[in-house]
């Protein structure tokens, strides 16, 4: 995909299509009626998953879009997912349950990253599969992830790199060739494992916790529960204007709160839970001493209760036009049809308390994603009006207090030093499997029985740590790394090995050069300014001095003997300076046979020569003392390489 095409998706932006691999044979007219069909009948499919869901931004959502350009009709959506990335994901689930259920869709799914798909199987893709390569050739077909190939010895499916086909086209090849398109099984484990727990992960996700809030915010969380979010992200993002309007709480006052339990993602709970904030002295909202076992309680809810505010302060008064009936909708029968053949109401009759339920979360979803034109009313529009259309009873409320539930734990948000460490290596478990001498790290055993089973694992853990590293490895490891042969698109690590070796002509590429450039004079080399080359360089005074040089081996020798003289001087100046003795040297030689410079009092100055390895490694141990435990470019250099060092045992 182009560069400049991609950057038009904002960043926590995805966008889906779904496209009918079947179309050329169908009127526009018929590709309309049959889409708009399927969009109803996904919704209810898929309404069950969608109606328990909190969304941080923007729901999901289907619409027909006819064709444009190049473009053929579809449905499709978009969807903010702000700081939540696994409303992103969730998504992917939906659209791989939706092509499972309907295979006559194929879904195209994309950010700003472009094909984030690829993302995650990053380490089994193709070579030649690349962001400038991948434009409409990655979709989710049949529930399994598809890549259009490009042709090669063995078949001849697929399109070459240098064309980018066309949607239609590559719906066509997908429909004609599902098994050639069909992604290895290491890329398909890959994305399975991403979506490993759906749609049990939806109810993991969830988080329930006592709040002290106003009666007017429990009363309409108890109708949208979907309302904490904007809520949360109200209070989260506020700035000094909106904490002006909380000065004084017109909407909701501190002295009707009561204690209820509110459902929150744990992405909401987090970003609320996290944030350090002292209401104003004016608001009303004292707390408890920390030491009140209502504490948490008491300061959720008044997070919650400005965030709630704050999006009422930014529309002074409720609509004054009521909704339309939702019956009154030409769409809403088709869908509870839909609804009533998916199973949707459990077998539940009708009046019961948990039909009433499933209607109401069923007509909120009908009128976020399915009305053709969804209502255009802000958050705190909805707030108001809900307030206005639905009054409390502040005393039920105070009675429900002592029937609350218990709060889920919220344990999940400490993670151990092992926990951390064991995440680490899942997604990056490539690095253990390199298998190269020298760098095999330590495994790490985080699953123990007792604490005797404990030390001894640590004491083998020690060993194999001493006996899986070394200097010499480190110094190889730099050395192979830089001898390495790397292409345009970046260094490539040491044992990162090609099938077929890089075939490479220093001296065609010189004559190419040479021909392009149009000169095919002598180019000076690095390799004439060595000092042993100081014979050849007095035999070139003498050729000189004899008249036998043309002039453009008396301009190089010039030039050679002007280097010569810079590079003198420098070791000079460089001598009066202490640069010298921060690099670790040789052990010394005798200067008898040693080059050397002839010093002040007429002998030669011996010059010892650089010890590498030593300077190498101890540059290094100096920047990972200096990075103190956390990342850097040493060791992210290091990792990179295969080779973990063991915490410094020195603290000096």
């Amino acid at each position: 995909m182009d560069a400049l095409q991609r950057r038009r998706i904002p960043e926590d932006l995805v966008q889906y299509k779904l496209f009918l691999v079947h179309a050329e044979s169908s009127s526009p007219q018929q590709t309309e009626e049959r889409l708009k069909h399927l969009t109803e009948e996904i919704l209810a499919k898929v309404a069950k998953l969608l109606v328990q869901y909190i969304w941080q931004d923007q729901p999901f959502n289907l619409k027909y879009h006819p064709e444009i350009g190049d473009v053929p009709a579809h449905i499709g959506g978009s969807t903010r997912f702000g700081d939540n990335i696994e409303d992103e994901w969730f998504i992917v689930y939906l659209l791989q349950q939706i092509t499972e259920l309907f295979p006559e869709l194929a879904a195209r799914i994309e950010d700003n990253d472009g094909d984030f798909l690829l993302i995650e199987a990053a380490d089994f893709l193709p070579k030649w599969l690349n962001p400038d390569t991948s434009e409409n050739r990655v979709f989710i077909y049949r529930g399994e992830l598809h890549i259009l190939p490009r042709p090669s010895k063995s078949s001849s499916v697929g399109f070459s790199l240098d064309v980018v086909p066309s949607l239609a086209q590559a719906l066509t090849l997908l429909s004609a060739h599902p098994e050639a398109c069909q992604a290895s099984p290491k890329i398909l484990s890959s994305l399975k494992k991403r979506l490993e727990g759906y749609p049990e992960k939806i109810k993991d996700n969830l988080y329930r916790a006592k709040c002290f809030i106003p009666a007017g915010i429990a009363s309409v969380l108890a109708q949208r529960p979907d309302l904490v979010a904007p809520a949360v992200s109200a209070f989260y993002l506020r700035d000094p204007l909106d904490l002006q309007t909380c000065r004084t709480f017109k909407t909701f006052p501190p002295d009707t709160r009561v204690l209820t339990l509110v459902k929150f993602t744990r992405c909401l709970y987090a970003q609320l839970q996290q944030q350090q904030f002292t209401p104003d002295r004016r608001s009303g909202y004292d707390l408890p001493p920390r030491s009140h076992p209502l504490y948490k309680a008491h300061e959720l809810g008044m997070k919650l209760a400005h965030g709630f505010e704050i999006l009422c302060s930014r529309c002074r008064t409720p609509s004054s036009e009521p909704d339309a009936p939702i019956g009154c909708n030409p769409q809403w029968k088709s869908f509870m049809e839909s609804l009533k053949k998916n199973g949707y109401f459990r077998d539940q009759l009708e009046g019961s308390s948990l039909y009433k339920e499933l209607l109401r979360s069923a007509e909120i979803f009908f009128k976020q994603s399915v009305m053709s034109q969804p209502s255009s009313r802000s958050a705190g529009e909805e707030i108001l009006q809900l307030l206005q259309s639905s009054p409390f009873n502040l005393e039920e409320l105070k009675k429900l207090e002592s029937q609350l539930p218990q709060e889920d734990s919220d344990s999940w948000l400490d993670i151990t030093a092992q926990d951390l460490e064991q995440l680490l290596q899942e997604r990056s478990g490539r690095i253990p499997d390199v298998g190269r001498e020298g760098f095999s790290p330590a495994k790490q055993k985080l699953h123990v029985k007792d604490a005797a089973e404990r030390r001894n694992e640590a004491e083998e853990e020690m060993k194999e740590e001493e006996a899986g590293y070394s200097l010499v490895a480190v110094s190889k490891g730099m050395k192979d790394f830089l001898n390495a042969m790397s292409s345009h698109e970046g260094a490539e690590l040491p044992w990162s090995g090609q099938t077929q070796p890089f075939d490479f002509d220093p001296n065609s590429v010189a004559n190419a050069l040479d021909k392009l450039l149009g000169s095919k004079e002598e180019e000076l080399d690095s390799d004439d300014l060595d000092d042993d080359d100081e014979g050849d360089d007095e035999e070139e005074v003498d050729e000189l001095e004899e008249g036998q040089a043309d002039p453009m081996e008396m301009n190089g020798t010039a030039s050679l003997d002007s280097l010569k003289r810079y590079m003198d001087q420098m070791d000079q100046e460089l001598k009066t300076t202490n640069v010298g003795q921060s690099f670790s040297q040789m052990a010394r030689t005798d200067s008898s046979s040693g080059d050397g410079h002839p010093s002040a009092e007429g002998g030669v100055e011996e010059i010892q020569p650089l010890d590498i390895d030593i300077n190498l490694v101890a540059n290094l141990l100096e920047s990972l003392s200096s990075q103190e435990g956390l990342a850097g470019p040493a060791s992210n250099l290091l990792q990179s390489l295969g080779i973990q060092l063991p915490p410094n045992s020195d603290p000096s």
